[in-house]
């Protein structure tokens, strides 16, 4: 890890830059809809589309995401805390496992861990070997992972202490009804239930650094390996938690069966049409969007979002209602989320393209459809061997994940 590398750990004042940052988008934006408005003008007029003005308008669209994307990595910038601060056990405790787990880090040695394990009372080795980070950099490397992770940041998350989680759900609740005073009561049904199985899987990441680094004191070991960690895990998960196959990690919410909303059942995920194969339909392509959003159930509505890769967004964020307003709007506040017709969008690259019969854009109360299980513990294996000079940290995590709820989201497919 070179000096550049290291120069990233300090904090800046980004706030000014963010709102100057969010200022341009907006202005970006207006131009946006001002090239768009004069592309649909075109096409009313002429039956064709104008190539400049068409070209335009993508080009604007290309500089709206980029601007975006720099608000969100300046904005995560300034919100990482600082990582090896006292937590719930007491400073003593923390202290005590912080500078053990450093001095394993920095030079190898095993034995402070040890004795901080011995007067513990506790395992903090794996039957692969390696040793448990401080409890702080597991919670700060969760909550970083939350911050930079689409589907985590929005998903339900559960921390267990065991390889998989088992949870009952209720598909349908007791019966009930209305009786008078002196009338028989019949006998109501149990409630139907589902046991919902979560395993969870390694996750593993493996930063490599100098030696040079690890003697240099000024760096923060913990914050380093959170830093290191954090992408590599994010960029996997995000992956598993949209399209994972269940083999050895977690099954995404895209690899359950789905089936018309129409015949819905519990197991499967619903979905709704836009009229057009590949497309939005030409005539009245909101309202594809609008019967996505009430296919779901008001109680799910309340918390719901559009999930959608950036090429899916460039094409909605063209899309106006019948009055002649956009349906997608720009974040309102640096750090905030794109809205279409009011919901938060989020951008998860791994959803599917525009296409035909593809299922590209997904609506729904992500936090009730879809769960997340971390098994506690992040381990650290020192190696110093394997890819001399550097040392590398062979770092996992257990993660598992899966729909709990079949009814809390909806697909939108690309067909007629």
């Amino acid at each position: 890890m070179d000096e550049t590398a290291i120069a990233g750990f300090e904090t800046k004042a980004l706030a000014p830059e963010i709102r100057g940052l969010q200022d341009d988008m907006m202005r970006t934006f207006e131009s946006f809809c001002e090239a768009n408005d004069a592309r649909l003008d075109a096409l009313e007029k002429r039956m064709g589309e104008d190539v400049v003005t068409a070209e335009k308008v993508d080009r604007i669209a290309a500089a709206l995401d980029a601007q975006n994307q720099r608000i969100e990595r300046l904005t995560l910038k300034e919100i990482r805390p600082a990582l090896g601060q006292s937590g719930p056990r007491g400073e003593d405790a923390v202290s005590e496992h912080k500078s053990a787990f450093e001095r394993y880090v920095r030079g190898g040695d095993e034995a402070p861990l040890r004795r901080f394990e011995e007067k513990a009372m506790s395992s903090l080795t794996g039957a692969d070997g390696g040793f448990l980070v401080p409890d702080e950099t597991e919670a700060e490397i969760g909550r970083r992972l939350t911050a930079i992770s689409p589907i985590r940041s929005i998903a339900a998350v559960r921390t267990v202490s065991t390889a998989v989680l088992k949870k009952p759900f209720a598909i349908f609740g007791a019966e009930s009804g209305w009786v008078s005073e002196t009338a028989t009561r019949d006998q109501t049904a149990a409630p139907q239930l589902a046991e919902l199985t979560f395993p969870t899987m390694e996750l593993y990441a493996m930063p490599a650094a100098t030696s040079a680094l690890l003697d240099d004191a000024a760096v923060d070991i913990d914050r380093w390996i959170g830093s290191e960690v954090e992408q590599a895990f994010a960029a996997q998960e995000g992956a598993a938690f949209v399209t994972g196959d269940g083999a050895n990690k977690p099954k995404g919410f895209m690899s359950y069966s789905t089936v018309a909303e129409s015949s819905w059942a519990w197991g499967s995920v619903g979905f709704v049409t836009t009229g057009a194969d590949g497309a939005f339909a030409s005539d009245g392509a909101a309202d594809a969007l609008i019967e996505l959003v009430y296919a779901l159930k008001a109680g799910y509505r309340q918390n719901a979002s559009f999930v959608m890769n950036r090429r899916t967004q460039a094409s909605v964020r063209k899309l106006k209602d019948k009055d002649g307003s956009y349906l997608w709007l720009p974040p309102a506040s640096a750090g905030g989320r794109a809205t279409v017709m009011g919901f938060p969008v989020v951008e998860a690259e791994e959803m599917p393209d525009i296409a035909s019969g593809s299922l590209a854009i997904a609506f729904g109360d992500f936090a009730r459809f879809y769960l997340v299980v971390d098994r506690q513990g992040v381990r650290v294996l020192r190696d110093p061997y394997s890819a001399k000079p550097y040392v590398l940290f062979y770092t996992t995590k257990r993660v598992g994940g899966g729909i709990q709820d079949f009814d809390a989201a909806k697909l939108l497919e690309f067909s007629a």
